[in-house]
């Protein structure tokens, strides 16, 4: 049983049995106890044996009521599933090992009637302790059998969902094999199952529903491993192979967490394995995996030539090789290949951000502001953006040279929006000029900018900077777009009517013309008449 929820009189809980079953428990007072389950017995109304578990489990859980005169005073009863894991380490750690052989059977005895779960588990182990090699991979084996699936050639989420629950009994069974003393078993069990567990996956329906079963073969595999210490050579042709395989893309498997598992001959020969694996098939899985290892393996020098093999043009390689080498602590020649990506990079427009970020940051730090801003500078000029253009302003204040770089910056955003024309349509020079602009505060520039080349919703921003001061100009732009409005339906559109209406009517007092507002509101009801919901949006904003 898990889940257990003690909340009033509600409780709830999930039983396992031929199914995982959502149990609901409702005391009625004097009536006594209502109980549903998702069970087929429950599902006909019946008070079934699950709801017996979660009523019996409730009571071992429940602690005496208190006095009236205590209870304001009395906490709340807690369940056992909330003690806290140092309060289990101190009290009830140290009970149990005062408890002698028969008394311990006894309670695990009693814990085990009252939690059918813990039941099942200990039946798993009791049957796998007196079974023999043969009789336990059978039993992992009709666990991980795909069925009827199988032979149609795909599972659809139904028959996925039965096959996690078969392949977590598996789990289960294999983890009592490591119990018993039996973990090399524990680990040909486990490697079988993934390499089974891959063959559904590439059948499934729904094959991420996958991912905890997956999980955890992984982690019995790995503690077998820690346990029975097979041989490094199959083990490193195993994980090579599992994280090349079907479900290599849901599985935690890391090459890192087997280190200490393969040793250093392992680990060369899952490096030699996957390098091989690469250069006759140059996927991507297969180049991840053989940096992964490499990585595991601890040289450095290494993980560099094999990123260095094949770098990205952006530069987002060169930021990786930075990365690894300051983990290495090899600062010097981080920064040294992140400016080699830099450099190769530089007239790129879609160079890697975070390289940009990387190489700033450190300068920042060894206190090179300049160099910092010799970064940025290239980079707005590579790429002029409302985003680089505020880089650009942060790095100059910081050399108290803003007022210098800002004149430079946007006297070559005038230029490029300049070479359009200014009855083109607009384009990315106009865009980022025409921000910047308004990020500057500069709304009178950016008016001026945007004369003939912005677009509506840059327009519509531009008119309610200016409304106040520039208020026939603004009252201009809110009659251009509220015309196109007229035309359409729904309710963001007569939302949209009901806001420029209002920056209308502001313009038009601001103009001392309220008359003139009065006549165009009129004759935009009288128009719009038809479109009731409209109306009614306009009346509930005094419009």
């Amino acid at each position: 049983m898990s889940g257990l929820e003690i909340g009033g009189d509600t409780i709830r809980a999930v039983v396992p049995g031929r199914e995982t079953y959502r149990v609901t428990l409702v005391v009625t007072g004097q009536a006594g106890v209502k109980g549903s389950c998702d069970c087929p017995y429950g599902a006909e109304g019946h008070f079934c044996k699950h709801c017996v578990a979660v009523g019996l489990a409730t009571l071992r859980h429940a602690e005496p009521a208190a006095p009236q005169e205590f209870a304001e005073t009395v906490p709340a009863p807690r369940s056992a599933v909330a003690w806290p894991a140092r309060e289990v380490e101190d009290v009830v750690k140290p009970w149990l090992q005062s408890l002698d052989r028969d008394a311990l059977l006894a309670l695990l005895s009693e814990e085990a009637a009252a939690a059918p779960e813990l039941h099942g588990r200990l039946l798993v182990r009791a049957e796998v302790a007196g079974a023999d090699r043969t009789a336990a991979r059978d039993r992992v084996k009709g666990l991980l059998n795909a069925g009827a699936f199988a032979r149609d050639g795909y599972a659809d989420s139904d028959e996925t969902d039965a096959y996690v629950r078969q392949v977590t009994e598996a789990a289960l069974v294999l983890r009592a094999l490591i119990a018993a003393g039996r973990a090399a078993e524990a680990v040909d069990g486990a490697r079988w199952a993934l390499w089974r567990l891959g063959k559904v996956y590439e059948l499934a329906d729904e094959p991420d529903e996958l991912f905890a079963p997956v999980h955890d073969l992984v982690v019995v595999h790995r503690q077998a491993c820690r346990t029975a210490r097979p041989a490094p050579e199959p083990t490193a042709r195993w994980l090579v192979g599992h994280l090349l395989g079907p479900v290599a893309s849901i599985s935690p498997a890391d090459p890192a967490d087997y280190r200490d598992i393969l040793g250093p001959a392992g680990l060369a020969q899952a490096v030699g394995l996957a390098t091989e694996a690469w250069r006759e098939e140059p996927t991507d899985k297969a180049a991840r995996l053989r940096e992964r290892l490499l990585k595991a393996q601890g040289d450095v020098d290494a993980l560099v030539a094999a990123y260095a093999a094949a770098p990205a043009p952006d530069g987002a390689t060169h930021l990786r090789i930075a990365q690894e080498l300051d983990e290495a602590g090899r600062a010097g020649d981080a920064l040294e290949w992140a400016e080699r990506g830099l450099r190769a990079a530089a007239k790129r427009r879609d160079i890697d951000d975070g390289l940009v970020e990387w190489v700033c940051a450190r300068y920042a730090r060894a206190g090179r502001p300049d160099d910092a801003l010799a970064t940025r500078r290239e980079r707005f000029r590579a790429h002029a953006t409302l985003r680089t253009y505020r880089a650009l302003r942060s790095a100059a204040r910081a050399c108290d040279r803003w007022e210098t770089e800002r004149e430079a910056a946007l006297e070559l955003l005038r230029a490029d929006a300049d070479r359009g024309g200014s009855g083109s349509r607009l384009g990315e020079a106009d865009r980022t000029l025409i921000d910047v602009l308004l990020d500057e505060g500069d709304v009178d520039a950016a008016w001026e900018a945007a004369a003939g080349r912005a677009d509506d919703r840059r327009l519509l921003t531009l008119a309610d900077r200016v409304r106040d001061h520039r208020p026939a100009d603004a009252l201009d732009v809110y009659l251009r777009l509220l015309e196109p409005l007229k035309q359409s339906t729904g309710d963001r559109t007569y939302q949209e009517i009901a806001r420029l209406l209002r920056s209308i009517r502001a313009c038009h007092e601001r103009l001392g013309t309220s008359e003139e507002y009065a006549r165009r509101a009129a004759a935009l009801r009288t128009e719009l008449k038809r479109k009731p919901k409209l109306m009614q949006i306009l009346d509930s904003n005094g419009l």
